[in-house]
């Protein structure tokens, strides 16, 4: 589903160069997770893929079901099946969370060609999502994210991906701000979202979140490279030994 070639990436402001030469393949049905330490370029791999425009990519490509999205705005992205969780979802002051749900749902669906959903239809399908991850009613009329704890925010994002049901999740440090509670609720909704047709890229710093929504392989990214790839096993030493060893192995 995913294929990153040769990837080389910079800031766009500062000419700052981050991503050096990522490579990697994530299959249909796989949950992928990136870690690596402070710096090394994880979330700016999140973003580029999103298509944010403050990167600029100077080499390699990204295909996504065989086809290049170097070109493709992030609305087409979008549209497309990928889906990017923030390590820290934005407030949106004035737009109640239900209008903007109903906005990015049926926004997809004409992308796509299909019929808007009624307002009925759309409701129901809130509400059966909502009650998965514990999300009262009382949130959802409120402003987007406004006044929400760290583990509000997330919940939101992943009923968002619930709803929108993407091909590609990109989550980009999902437990960052979670208490175990909410890490627990979180995981429990992406793992219902697990499917043969769908693939995850999880991004963490942390064993503990692997520890819920168990990767199918695991990639250390060092300084904008892929430097070492594993299984599930992979986490558990990176959480017992830490970063050294591997990248003193990679040098």
């Amino acid at each position: 589903m995913l294929e990153i070639k040769n990837l080389h990436a910079r800031v766009a402001e500062t000419g700052t160069e981050i991503l050096r030469g990522v490579d990697l393949t994530v299959k249909t049905g796989e949950v992928a997770a990136i870690m690596g330490p402070n710096g090394s370029g994880k979330s700016t791999l999140s973003y580029i893929l999103a298509g944010r425009e403050d990167y600029e990519v100077t080499e390699g490509d990204i295909l996504y079901n065989g086809e290049s999205i170097l070109e493709m705005d992030p609305a087409e992205r979008a549209a497309a099946g990928l889906f990017l969780a923030f390590q820290y979802p934005l407030e949106i002051p004035g737009v109640a969370t239900m209008t903007f749900l109903k906005a990015a749902l049926n926004s997809q669906r004409k992308a796509r060609g299909e019929s808007e959903l009624t307002t009925p239809d759309f409701m129901r399908r809130v509400k059966d999502s909502a009650a998965n991850l514990k999300i009262d009613a009382a949130m959802l009329k409120r402003p987007l994210n406004v006044g929400f704890s760290g583990g509000e925010k997330k919940r939101a994002e992943i009923l968002q991906m619930a709803l929108l049901e993407p091909k590609l999740c990109v989550m980009d440090e999902t437990d960052s701000g979670l208490d175990i509670d909410a890490l627990r609720i979180v995981s429990e909704g992406v793992n219902a979202l697990r499917s043969p047709d769908r693939a995850f890229l999880v991004i963490t710093h942390y064993q503990r979140l692997l520890e819920h929504i168990v990767p199918d392989s695991v990639h250390v990214l060092y300084k904008g490279r892929i430097i070492r790839s594993g299984g599930k096993e992979l986490a558990l030493h990176l959480e017992s030994e830490g970063y050294a060893q591997v990248i003193g192995e990679a040098a």
